[in-house]
């Protein structure tokens, strides 16, 4: 079980700056250039500007996330899944904003590494040498060549370079901090951003100044992941180093603002002037000496960043298959590292994404317009689930409504504003989300469509008969252990459908019948067992409690349930052949699993049959339930049989008497 990691330690700080500040902390790539592009560079805009990047840094990610948000962890655990798995007791349709926020952040995680690694290497433009332009392939196939090998790594884990990670992005933010002191006074009036005032009043006065928030709001793209990774550091550890982090970057930010007033004041920044100039907001900070070097710290950043989005999309989609909101995958663990896993189907499914929006959009320029969208969604989503868990926690409504109040309005106030951004990309982002939702949604809603047919029966009921059958030596022995997997979460109950395979299918007989059930815990970390010996040495119930983040390895922890209760004398596992009996011969072992196809049978309206056909299409690509179980193929027989939800009642069908 693992327990909160709240001692802070400079490891724990250094371990906090490689996993947690690669989105955020690669931001200085691409904001100010994506504020200034196609405007005139003016001391209304520069200051107007950073002054929301200021206060956006403060209000959306200090307060929110790195003060309130970090309270919800769920024994240590952070991220939509883990407040979702707090708060799903209180509302059921608590499942859409969490399946929303999910969604989204898988959809940012498919933007992420393009737009911070397009960022990165575009600062070789600053070497006229190399000949380089905006959108070139020499940057394409780059960028390409550098996700391709990033990809195709992640089957091998991090464990060997992930401590390297700590340490460059310390070289990061020192150097993001370093290029910001050397330009910080080029204009001491940039100083006046700390004031709100020129935030709101670049807000209410500058042409077209509130859709520069769509812009502005890239400042704080990573701040979901502060609350993602709370499992990986800590609390205390991220709290401690968004203090350096956040001071690195408003330095760093303040220097391009007035490196802008002090050299670039009156230029209007079209993709002309950008050409010709070499301009870029980030690397004009640079000596040219320090161009090369810069560009290979800022990739590294960005590869980092890129490395924590997917290792988030892997345990993102791990707990949504625990809590059954997401198709089973197989799940591989390259490493003994805790929490290190690798999900191929997610791995190729992000490459091809990330593949494509750098074909699509070739320059980081233009990814920005498709950034950001998403992640904003995210967000509103952790709004209103963590709203819900101060409610849960006895907080005064007045706190809870002006939290609530406050965070919907602003970031409303920035959805809309990315809104702008549909038409020039954003539409990719909202695309890819949808999909993931839809996804979701419809593993949910089979699910609860599927529940309407389980019919549960009284095992006490059966318990003669399946005795009785047990005792019958002339039905021929299916196996000395017959294990069924059960769903029924009362222990007097279990399907009927099961009651059938053992009775009436074709008779099954065993010397012993164990029943065994599955319950996830919204403990991540849970990992018990219950027996029940409903007949001793003759049908057993075992209860498995799994926290969302255990593997469901139930071959494996079976066979350790066993072991604990052959020592304890509590059932006999040898085999009741007499000629294996008196050699000491363990009996076999046989799993059933129940695998329901789609009845022909059925009178669904329009709405749930579409919902079935696409659950059932996923689950010709997901993941058996045999191998989700991780049992052993050997020792499994699945049997069919048809789901039927909606009976046919209407059936018109007439006898003809013959003449």
């Amino acid at each position: 079980m693992k327990a909160p990691t709240n001692k802070v330690t400079p490891l724990g700080l250094i371990i906090a700056l490689g996993i947690i500040y690669g989105d955020i902390g690669t931001s200085p790539l691409y904001v100010f250039n994506s504020i200034v592009s196609n405007r005139i560079v003016s001391e209304e805009l520069i200051i107007g500007s950073l002054s929301c990047i200021i206060w956006t840094l403060t209000i959306q990610t200090t307060l929110k996330y790195v003060v309130l948000v970090l309270r919800a962890d769920n024994r240590g655990e952070g991220g939509t899944f883990a407040l979702y798995a707090l708060v799903r007791r209180r509302k059921k349709w608590l499942v859409i904003p969490a399946m929303i926020g999910g969604a989204s952040l898988l959809a940012d995680g498919i933007i992420t590494p393009p737009i911070s690694i397009t960022s990165a290497v575009e600062g070789l433009k600053k070497l006229p040498a190399l000949g380089i332009e905006d959108g070139s392939n020499t940057v394409v196939i780059i960028v390409l060549s550098i996700l391709t090998v990033f990809f195709f790594m992640q089957q091998f884990g991090t464990a060997n370079i992930g401590s390297l990670f700590g340490p460059v992005m310390l070289v990061w933010f020192t150097m993001l901090l370093v290029l910001g002191l050397v330009h910080i006074f080029d204009d001491t009036s940039i100083f006046k951003a700390f004031n709100p005032y020129y935030a709101v009043s670049f807000l209410k006065n500058y042409p077209q100044g509130f859709w520069l928030l769509g812009a502005v709001f890239l400042c704080t793209t990573g701040a979901e992941a502060l609350y993602s990774d709370l499992g990986h550091c800590g609390r205390g550890n991220i709290r401690i180093s968004w203090m350096f982090v956040k001071t690195c970057l408003l330095v760093n930010y303040i220097g391009q603002g007035a490196y802008l007033l002090s050299h670039r004041s009156g230029l209007q920044i079209t993709d002309e002037v950008k050409s010709k100039l070499s301009m870029n907001a980030f690397y004009d900070l640079m000596p040219q000496w320090f161009i090369i070097p810069g560009v290979v710290i800022a990739t590294s950043a960005a590869i980092i960043a890129s490395q924590a989005m997917i290792s988030g999309a892997f345990t993102l989609i791990s707990e949504a298959m625990r809590l059954n909101l997401w198709p089973k995958l197989r799940i591989r663990y390259p490493s003994e590292a805790k929490g290190q896993l690798f999900i191929p189907a997610i791995n190729f499914i992000m490459f091809i994404g990330c593949t494509g929006i750098v074909l699509i959009f070739r320059k980081s320029s233009n990814m920005e317009a498709a950034y950001g969208l998403a992640i904003i969604i995210t967000m509103i989503a952790t709004t209103i689930l963590f709203a819900n868990y101060l409610v849960m926690h006895r907080i005064k409504p007045v706190w809870i409504y002006l939290f609530l109040g406050t965070y919907l309005t602003v970031e409303t106030g920035y959805l809309v504003a990315l809104m702008e951004k549909f038409t020039h990309g954003g539409y990719i982002t909202l695309i890819i989300g949808t999909v993931m939702f839809l996804v979701m949604y419809t593993w949910y809603r089979a699910r609860k469509i599927k529940n309407r047919y389980v019919e549960f029966v009284r095992l006490e009921h059966y318990i003669p008969k399946i005795q009785e059958l047990s005792n019958d030596k002339s039905v021929p022995k299916y196996a000395t252990h017959l294990v069924y997997l059960t769903s029924a979460n009362n222990p007097k109950e279990i399907e009927h459908k099961i009651i059938y395979s053992i009775l009436n299918k074709k008779p099954k007989r065993a010397d012993i019948y164990w029943f065994v059930h599955v319950d996830t815990k919204d403990d991540p970390y849970t990992c018990e067992y219950r027996v029940e010996h409903i007949i001793p040495n003759d049908i057993i119930r075992v209860d498995f409690r799994l926290g969302f983040r255990i593997e469901p390895r139930i071959n494996l922890m079976f066979r350790k349930v066993v072991e604990d209760l052959v020592a304890n004398k509590e059932v006999n596992i040898m085999s009741r052949y007499e000629s294996l009996a008196s050699n000491g011969t363990v009996g076999d072992f046989q799993f059933v699993v129940m695998e329901k196809y789609l009845s022909q049978d059925n009178e669904l309206p329009f709405f749930e049959r579409l919902i079935m056909k696409f659950h059932f299409w996923l689950k010709e690509y997901s993941l058996s339930e045999e191998k989700g179980f991780g049992l052993d193929a050997a020792n499994v027989t699945i049997e069919k049989f048809p789901l039927i939800v909606a009976p046919v009642t209407n059936l018109k069908l007439k006898r003809v008497m013959e003449e």
